[in-house]
């Protein structure tokens, strides 16, 4: 059985990948772990984009073994609900961002040490609507 340690390890590895990936697409890390009343954003970066810039919140899944399906799949109805609420207490926090802004998933799986981790990049994957 893992422990909550070797999640957490896993976890901060994947928030790392992802951090590197959006950078080289060209997107700034405003923030890792950002607390807010509602739960935690593992990255909130901006980027700009036709029209202005924008701030994105990303929520990074990682898994390194086919046990618990694949990383998108562990987004619930209920963690939605969590970072659509987190989003906007952090948005109401930081007046000074730009008023464009999406929830981003980044799925991250390598099932073999050996292997090149592979990143799945959802864009605007959870909508307020």
């Amino acid at each position: 059985m893992k422990t909550k340690n070797h999640a957490q390890s896993v976890g901060r590895w994947g928030e790392e990948l992802a951090a590197g990936y959006l950078c080289q697409r060209g997107y700034l890390i405003l923030e890792r772990n950002a607390r807010t009343p509602y739960g935690e954003i593992d990255l909130v970066a901006s980027r700009d984009e036709l029209g202005g810039s924008c701030t994105v919140f990303v929520e990074v899944k990682t898994r390194r073994t086919g046990a618990f399906g694949l990383p998108e799949e562990a987004l619930t109805a209920r963690k939605r609900a969590h970072l659509l609420a987190a989003a906007r207490a952090y948005l109401q926090a930081h007046p000074d961002l730009s008023d464009a802004w999406r929830i981003d998933v980044i799925a991250i799986r390598q099932m073999r040490i050996d292997e090149t981790p592979e990143i799945l990049h959802f864009e605007n994957a959870i909508s307020a609507e």
